[in-house]
């Protein structure tokens, strides 16, 4: 256990969606004290228990319900890209919390919190998995896996915390490395959130389909490149073979962002590959493709990415 950190920890939740009910559900599940942070005026009538459906168990546990992150060992932030500086509102002792782990998609967001709350605090991580919210207080977890990936010295930091996500079925993976950590998510991610939205398909879908596929798979391509040219290690051969490994029925949570007609993360997920791309020299026309397509199915009258 790390040094000075007696159990239970104590866990906030920014961001009470898929994710993070998800991964409040475990660690309340484990004996930790867990804390939703959610807005002001649903404090009232938000449940104070946290109900998951998963492959990892059934159960229900008891959470606290606050519109301000408390002093806590561990901030989790769990919001959609484009909610997050508003949702920062919320925390306002940052001196209070011991350690900060955003697990927003994209990468930019790391540089923005560690400029807010300094570089000491903030534990880069990702994580894959397809969980979602149905009711408040309600997840549902449809991947029979979720794999948390953090950098290495957060180990230091949340050591205990992981082994309990582990022990609860999570697959838990620390890298040295932060390029190959941050954009091993994205060259996966983006591929899959723009190919499933722009063609409105699951994972299955899209690999049987030969003009979608080569489409998706150009992407992965391009975002390696990319990916290499910013000091990140990936494989795109890698990246293609855990794709055919996915559940055949799997959906992008920008496909049902676009669904429910609400703003896709393609900002997030998309920019990094589009910028990095025009700063390196690099071709990326499937990438172009996809986003174009995407925009379109969101409505966008023109481009919202330079």
């Amino acid at each position: 256990m790390p040094e000075n950190i007696s159990k239970p920890m104590r866990h906030a939740i920014l961001g009470a969606g898929g994710v993070g009910g998800l991964i409040g559900a475990c660690l309340a599940h484990a004996g930790d004290s867990v804390t939703l942070v959610v807005r002001r005026e649903v404090v009232a009538q938000y449940p104070k228990k946290l109900h998951l459906e998963s492959p990892f168990g059934n159960f229900e546990v008891d959470v606290a319900i606050a519109a301000e992150v408390p002093a806590v060992d561990a901030l989790w932030i769990t919001v959609k890209a484009t909610q997050l500086e508003a949702a920062l509102s919320a925390v306002k002792n940052p001196d209070g919390v011991r350690a900060i782990v955003p697990l927003l998609n994209g990468i930019d967001h790391v540089s923005l919190l560690r400029t807010k709350y300094g570089s000491g605090r903030v534990v880069p991580a990702t994580i894959a998995v397809e969980t979602e919210r149905v009711t408040p207080g309600h997840i549902v977890h449809r991947s029979p896996f979720a794999r948390l990936n953090m950098l290495s010295s957060g180990r230091a930091l949340l050591g205990s915390t992981l082994d309990q996500l582990q022990q609860m079925g999570f697959a838990c993976r620390f890298i040295d490395d932060e390029p190959t950590l941050m954009w091993g998510k994205l060259v996966f991610l983006a591929p899959f959130a723009l190919s499933t939205t722009a063609a409105d398909k699951t994972v299955g879908e899209i690999m049987a389909d030969r003009e979608w596929r080569s489409l998706g798979e150009a992407c992965v391509r391009e975002a390696c490149a990319v990916a290499k040219a910013e000091g990140a290690t990936v494989d795109a051969d890698a990246i293609l073979a855990g794709v055919k490994g996915m559940p055949g029925g799997m959906r992008s949570s920008m496909q049902k962002d676009v669904e429910k007609h609400n703003a896709p993360e393609l900002d997030a997920i998309a920019g990094p590959i589009l910028r990095g791309a025009k700063r390196h020299g690099i071709e990326i026309p499937a990438t172009k493709k996809l986003v174009a397509a995407v925009e379109r199915r969101a409505g966008y009258a023109e481009s919202r990415l330079a």
